[in-house]
Formats: structure tokens, sequence, C-alpha cells
């Protein structure tokens, strides 16, 4: 229970981080790709190299129905590295943060986007990233955007080709290609929830500090490298069944309690949990915002089990994975 809240606190606080670099693209593909929009793939490389490369800080909101979180970002960039943190100013007051993050580090998100032997390299897991990156699975359009935080804006709309998945209307500054505000969008053209910068200026000025009750050290990642507590766990399982387009974040072996994936746009994770008693069959399902949390109670090989899949995906997509997970032989 304890993994799957800081992955939902982690996952959350980090957003803007999240969005903004899981997003880059190349221009070649529009040769052999036509429903791919070029300018589209311009803006999105802009933003994504934005998100890495320029010193920013600011107040952001987000919002899920009525619950409006205040928070305070703020992202450094010093030698071949960046810093960020991202601070609760409302609620619990909690905090994220990533010091001395490496800019030529390339996270899984980024290979899916990323065209030729790159791309087939990522999809090496056995998902389908395909020939197009995320064009195979999700529709861009530009149109001119609204004034975000003073900043004049472009709009991208992205829309889902299939049912496992959101869209998103994302705000870009104009002159940086930064990530102003992002709208995630779910069936029937329903606003699931949203995030936007109040306020922003650029530069090394820095923030105010907050006071916080908590805070949360983002690890960076070692492929390979599992986590203490969970060496122990000492059931193999898998997952059998992905929306296409979505890979593993890393080379998790089968002992261990979580996976995540990720299409480059959506992440989320699934966890399995042997119980010491029997619980009562069945499911349940907790939504909020875009994040939903989707939990059954099952046997396996005999034993009373919990599957749990939480992340930015829609009940339907959640609901089939969790039928996937299965023992391995």
């Amino acid at each position: 229970m304890v993994s799957k809240l800081k992955f939902l606190q982690g996952r959350k606080f980090a957003s803007a981080f999240a969005v903004a670099t899981l997003l880059s693209a190349g221009y070649a593909v529009a040769d052999t790709c036509p429903e791919i929009n070029p300018e589209a793939l311009k803006w999105l490389d802009k933003m994504s190299r934005s998100a890495h490369e320029v010193n920013y800080q600011g107040v952001v909101t987000f919002q899920r129905g009525d619950d409006m979180q205040v928070m305070q970002i703020s992202h450094t960039v010093s030698g071949q590295s960046a810093t960020e943190s991202l601070t609760q100013l409302t609620g619990q007051g909690a905090q994220v943060v990533r010091v001395e993050h490496p800019l030529d580090c390339i996270h899984p998100g980024h290979r899916l986007l990323r065209l030729g032997t790159d791309l087939h390299t990522a999809a090496g897991d056995g998902s389908s990233a395909g020939t197009c990156g995320l064009s195979e699975h999700y529709r861009f359009s530009v149109t001119e955007g609204e004034r975000v935080a003073g900043r004049k804006a472009v709009r991208i709309v992205v829309a889902p080709r299939d049912m496992y998945r959101y869209g998103y209307v994302m705000e870009l500054d104009k002159q940086t290609g930064l990530l102003l505000k992002t709208a995630t969008i779910g069936r029937g053209d329903k606003v699931l929830e949203n995030f936007q910068f109040a306020n922003l200026s650029y530069g090394e000025g820095g923030s105010q500090t907050a006071d916080v009750d908590l805070v949360h050290e983002a690890e960076h990642p070692v492929v390979g490298r599992e986590l203490v507590h969970e060496r122990s766990y000492s059931v193999d399982w898998g997952v059998g069944w992905l929306p296409n387009g979505f890979m593993a974040t890393d080379s998790s072996s089968g002992g261990e309690r979580r996976r995540t994936y990720t299409d480059g746009l959506a992440v989320f994770s699934v966890f399995l949990e042997i119980l010491p008693r029997d619980i009562q069959p069945g499911e349940g399902v907790v939504r909020r915002g875009g994040t939903t949390s989707y939990t059954r109670g099952v046997r396996m090989a005999g034993r009373p089990a919990l599957i749990t899949v939480i992340g930015e995906v829609p009940v339907n997509t959640a609901r089939m994975v969790a039928d996937s997970v299965a023992l391995l032989q």
C-alpha cells in the first residue's frame, strides 16, 4: 500500500515534468506517415527541449473536479544537469525534488517517440510501438492558443485513435515552447483535470521557500537495479496484455511487486500483492480526474492476491490489463 501511495503522490506532483519531458519527435517520418502533422511535431520537439534546457519558476494550479491544488515549481539548469522541485502550497504541503538530473538522460518515453532503429529497440520487449511513433495512437492538430500566465500560446490538440487512452489539449509558450497548460480529456470531450501556470518567470531568479510536511526526493532509475524492499518478493508474474504502443519503463524481472508502462504520454503501474489471508473476490474502482485506481481480489495458484492498476488510463483499459496478470511458470 505504501508503494502505491508513493506512486500516486510522485506521479501527480511530478506531472509538470513528466508530460513535457516525455514528448519529442522527428520530422523525417512525415514522408512515410501521411497523417503526421509536421507543425505539431515541430512544436512538440520544441516543448521537449525547453523542458530540459530552460530555467523557469512559477506557480501552477492543478484541478480535478471541485478539488484544486496550488503548487510552486522550479527548474534550474546548471552545466549538463537540471534540478527540479514541485511544492504544494495547499493541502499537506508535500514536496517532490529531483537533483542534478542529467540533460542527456533518455528515458523510455523519449525512445518511444524516436524513429528508425531507436524506435524498434524501444519496442524490443514485445510491445507494439509501430513505425510512426505516437501518431499511430494519437491524432495531432495545431491552432492559435490562449494567453496563459501572461504568455501567448500555441494549442496542440491530441486525440486518441482508440478507447484505451485519453486525449489532451496543451498550450505551449509561443516563444520558448514551454508547456503552460494541459487538460486531460475523457469520453464525450469531458475535461477530467487541468494543469496550468498562474504565473511564470524565466531565468535563475529562484522561488520562495514554502513550509512542507513531506519531502520526496525522486531517485534516478538504474536499469536492472531492483529496489531493496522488493528483492525478497518470491512470486514471478507478468502482464499478458497491453494497449498497442505501451512499453515497460525498465527491465523489471518477474520477482518485483510493480510494473510501470508508458506510451510516451500516458503512464500506469500494475501491482501484485500476495495476501496472508482470504479476501472477498470482486473489483473496486476509484477515479480522481484523469487517474484511475482499479483493484481486484483474486486467487492465483490457490493463494489470495490483490491486483491493482493505477495511472492515467480509462477504467476499461485498467480492467483489461488486470485481467491479463498471471503467474509465470
